[in-house]
């Protein structure tokens, strides 16, 4: 996913599910949006939360 498309897609987790949200970039460059509670930090760099 490319990086806006993650930040759009977080906002739209963030307001539906009402949870922190963090952007991630993973090792093969792509990006990636998840609940903070889910990330476990495993070759993946944060990009914003």
């Amino acid at each position: 996913m490319f990086r806006k498309d993650a930040h759009a897609f977080a906002a739209f987790l963030a307001a539906t599910l009402m949870v922190s949200i963090v952007v991630f970039q993973a090792g093969d460059g792509t990006y990636g949006a998840v609940p903070a509670d889910e990330i476990d930090g495993d070759e993946v760099v944060i990009v914003s939360e």
